[in-house]
């Protein structure tokens, strides 16, 4: 299987590229006020209107830095009855692996209010924390612009 290596932070992640549709340069995003943290704001990718989520500040709390090999992965998100688009923003995103369908190794751990965590890939007797973007949390559905275009959409509870 095709991984993509990036870090948040310091620490070293992938995710399965199955699920990736583009990889993008940060851009300037549309903030939006009383938004949660991890939401880095908005921006339009040919035509459609894209929320984006910062991983590390998701994930660890603390904001991407914006450098100059700061991306945002665009990914095919599956909402409750339709195939959306999310962007995620990551810092160094540096290359794509292939690696063996066993690649990735489950752990003893259950991270109840991270389950997307846990599992690790191992490179090299280097540990790489495996995102599982399926298991993103539901919450991440009050980041998409309904079809009819309320002006709701950004609230939260």
């Amino acid at each position: 299987m095709l991984m993509l290596l990036f870090y948040l932070g310091d620490i070293l992640c992938t995710i399965k590229c199955e699920k990736v549709r583009e990889i993008a340069p940060l851009v300037n995003l549309k903030t939006v006020r009383h938004a949660p943290d991890y939401f880095a704001g908005y921006f339009n990718y040919r035509g459609l209107i894209v929320p984006v989520i910062d991983l590390r500040q998701f994930i660890y709390g603390h904001p991407c830095h914006k450098r100059l090999s700061t991306r945002i992965i665009l990914a095919n998100y599956q909402k409750k009855d339709s195939l959306s688009i999310i962007g995620f923003m990551a810092e160094r995103v540096t290359e794509t692996v292939m690696k063996p369908q066993d690649a990735v190794l489950t752990m003893s751990l259950n991270i109840r209010k991270a389950p997307y965590l846990g599992n690790l890939v191992i490179e090299e007797k280097e540990m790489i924390q495996y995102i599982d973007l399926q298991k993103l949390p539901p919450k991440l559905d009050c980041l998409s612009i309904p079809e009819d275009g309320d002006s709701n959409a950004a609230e939260v509870d």
